[in-house]
């Protein structure tokens, strides 16, 4: 996609993330992703740029720029680092936007403030052990004095968040949505999860025992609470995916020509020339869908089926042109010398997360068959 499509506070935007992300997150992002360090600080210096809150309105602490100037930041501190990436998305679309949509005016002004200023986290709290793409199978239970009872898991954000969107079932109502705060009674985070990338984010496991929760939205909602999240944020995963892709694709290039063999730079080699068309080429497609869902959603329309078409191809590029970087790297490309095997590492949970890719398979499928699904 072609930057002349962006306004210029867009452009600004981008231009701003691109800078940050270039001298404060791709630097360090080799030594985080090694000790497995949450850059805490790094987040209140997003928050003073206002990157903390792109797309929440100015009157509550926000930068007011709309949802594409979101993915575009979102792109490029990906680009950066992956882990940098997943927790400003989180903290964003899946616990301050739903704040801002379904929060009454009391919560929305004590809460989002300093969440868009970065001073603190927020954290979406859906997935339980048995409780993943079937939501409905979730056994937190929340009790008539609003106290939730159950454990949350691989919860992004969990050991630092200050905020919590938590789901639990409310009797013959269904899944209701809620907000926990740091420090409440019976509240705990159990775990911090070991994993295979996003070295550099907090994955962690709660628990809750009688913890008391403030309503979010109407009783029995928060199954609509959480699919509306889910259709925004897996436009923000899409957008991450791409920034992954589009590091591994500018090492591959400049790699490529630098190495020399067979007599001159490997950027000669049509075989070398075919890989990087192709990085190229998909990466700018995965970019298309991903712009396309966000204006749809910064419009108010519908953004279901386009988001879902978003990550799922994008999320497949990420994964898959990381690897042809290292096989552009060659024996370099499998070492820890080169950031391209954590861009491999990091681009593969974004086809689990915020939906597997069968999920989104389904998202599309159910759309292009309607009635025939439902009879």
């Amino acid at each position: 996609m072609s930057l002349h499509e962006l306004s210029d506070e867009q452009r600004e935007i981008r231009a701003l993330a691109r800078r940050f992300a270039d001298e404060r997150i791709a630097p360090n992002a080799a030594r985080w992703d090694r000790a497995h360090e949450f850059p805490r600080a790094l987040f209140a210096e997003l928050g003073e740029l206002g990157l903390m809150g792109v797309c929440v309105p100015e009157e509550h602490g926000g930068a007011g720029a709309d949802f594409l100037s979101y993915v575009l930041v979102l792109e490029e501190l990906s680009r950066g680092d992956a882990g940098v990436g997943v927790t400003v998305a989180v903290h964003t679309s899946a616990g301050t936007l739903p704040l801002l949509h379904h929060g009454t005016a009391e919560q929305i002004e004590t809460l989002v403030p300093p969440l868009a200023a970065g001073e603190q986290l927020a954290a979406f709290a859906l997935t339980e052990a048995g409780s993943g793409s079937d939501a409905s199978a979730m056994r937190s239970r929340v009790d008539g004095e609003l106290r939730i009872s159950g454990a949350k898991q691989w919860i992004t954000n969990g050991s630092h968040a200050s905020t919590f969107i938590v789901f639990a079932r409310e009797g013959e109502l269904g899944p209701s949505a809620f907000v926990v705060r740091v420090g409440a009674p019976g509240f705990a985070v159990t775990r911090e999860e070991e994993k295979m990338g996003l070295n550099s984010s907090s994955t962690a496991d709660l628990a809750f025992e009688a913890t008391p929760g403030e309503r979010l939205d109407a009783p029995g909602a928060g199954m609509r609470v959480a699919l509306r999240t889910l259709d925004g944020g897996r436009i923000g995963i899409a957008a991450q995916a791409v920034g992954i892709a589009q590091a591994a694709l500018e090492l591959a290039t400049a790699y490529a020509g630098e190495r020399v063999a067979f007599g001159g730079p490997i950027a000669r080699q049509q075989a070398i020339q075919h890989k990087l068309a192709d990085m190229q080429t998909e990466i700018e497609a995965a970019r298309a869908l991903t712009w396309r869902a966000a204006r749809l959603k910064q419009a108010g329309l519908p953004h279901g089926v386009e988001g879902a078409q978003a990550k799922l191809f994008a999320s497949a590029v990420a994964r898959r042109q990381t690897g042809e970087a290292i096989q552009i790297l060659g024996g370099y490309g499998y070492t820890k010398e080169f950031p391209a095997e954590r861009y491999y590492r990091d681009a593969k949970v974004t086809e689990i997360y915020e939906g597997t890719s069968e999920i989104q398979r389904l998202v599309i499928a159910r759309a292009l068959l309607g009635a025939a699904m439902r009879g």
